[in-house]
């Protein structure tokens, strides 16, 4: 997608409904400004009511606040290739190097144990170009498996069933795992099942919401991304009631000056009725529906695929813009993970001349994350740890 006059209304649809409109024209805004997507008047959210449930050992930022392991390997992907047993290497390595741990299995059972669901939460938004790679999924999986997971206990999920689908994510490719979505169709390709009603509404849970006090309304192409109107965006019943833990497995990209790693996958990625939550709450929401038990305490480890990532033009795949940054980030701490990844793609857009400074904004998802006490957003404070193979 290197121009907006190559992108069909269906492919636009789907980058404007899990971004918002303003991030879904940033690939093609030459002088687009983070600043101009916010508000200076914020709208009402129940963030109030997340924070009334006591917090157990699981919630974030998990077992190691404020560290973050960077594994870095050149041989990850070579002539457009990724190299399975380099990525395997590293995922090995960051957990090794993470946990203390001297043994693979010890190092994941650390945060899952046989016997419980385990899903695997990816990003497959911008098609195949800037997916959650199948390989480090792989890796991923195997080494679940070696720890005592094992695959009916595996479920690889995102917001829209049918994106995992599109990218590789199938039963073909992953035999024995169960891959699901909020947001689905049947086989025809019909979002509606015989009675009119949208297949994701037997997916959402309504006892668990985010509400916030702005409103949109949808066309009839938009909806079924969307799944409801108003001013409630419900939890989707995979993290409230199908999974034990969450393993975060975002990729490395930009959002304007900001960034789409940990915690916009989390939260954008788990609740319905977002379109109405980027032009004011895009921050707000990043880091306060992550603050809801079924995130919060749910979520044990990030892994992010950065073989693979962009420094401009996300959160869309804009191939000028894709690079090989031979990188997999891990740690326990989602703000952390997140500005590490901040930093390393800030460094790419300042030395590109992309922006001539960083933008206080594009970090404030993170600082209020951090007062939310789910991490650690000051870099000074960030114990980040390089593990050149």
């Amino acid at each position: 997608m290197s121009s907006y006059n190559q992108l069909n209304r269906r492919e636009f649809v789907k980058i404007l409904s899990a971004t918002g409109a303003g991030f879904a024209l940033a690939p093609y805004m030459p002088k687009f400004s983070f600043a101009k997507t916010f508000s200076s008047t914020k709208p009402k959210t129940n963030i109030e009511d997340a924070l009334k449930y006591p917090r157990n050992e699981n919630s974030m930022p998990g077992l190691y606040p404020g560290k973050v392991i960077q594994a870095i390997d050149e041989k990850s992907v070579v002539d457009n290739q990724f190299n399975q047993k380099v990525i395997d290497d590293m995922v090995e390595k960051a957990m090794l190097k993470l946990t203390g741990r001297d043994n693979i299995s010890e190092a994941w059972n650390t945060f899952v144990k046989p016997g419980e669901i385990i899903g695997l939460k990816l990003n497959p938004v911008a098609g195949k170009e800037l997916s959650t790679s199948l390989e480090i999924v792989r890796s991923i999986i195997k080494q679940l498996e070696t720890a005592g997971i094992s695959k009916q206990n595996i479920v690889i999920w995102d917001r829209r069933e049918f994106e995992l689908h599109e990218v590789g994510f199938t039963e073909e490719n992953f035999p024995g795992i169960k891959i699901t979505g909020t947001e689905r169709k049947d086989k025809a390709g019909s979002f509606y099942n015989k009675d009119g009603v949208l297949y994701s509404e037997e997916m959402i849970d309504k006892d668990w919401y985010y509400r916030a006090e702005c409103e949109d309304k949808y066309d009839e192409e938009t909806l079924p991304y969307m799944v409801n109107e108003g001013e409630y965006s419900y939890f989707t019943k995979i993290i409230t009631k199908d999974v034990d833990k969450i393993i975060n497995v975002p990729i490395l990209k930009n959002a304007g000056a900001s960034v789409t790693i940990c915690m916009k996958n989390l939260a954008y990625g788990s609740i319905t009725n977002t379109g109405r939550l980027h032009k004011e709450l895009w921050s707000e929401t990043s880091a306060e529906v992550c603050a809801f038990p079924p995130l919060r305490d749910k979520v044990v480890l990030n892994i992010v695929d950065g073989i693979k990532g962009c420094f401009d033009g996300g959160p869309g795949a804009n191939p000028q813009f894709i690079m090989n940054f031979n990188t997999i980030l891990a740690g326990t701490d989602p703000v952390a993970v997140d500005r590490v990844g901040y930093e390393i793609i800030l460094k790419e857009r300042l030395e590109r001349k992309v922006q001539e400074k960083e933008s206080p904004r594009g970090r404030k998802f993170m600082e209020l994350a951090q007062d939310l006490q789910l991490g650690v957003a000051d870099i000074e404070k960030i114990e980040w740890e390089k593990v050149v193979l």
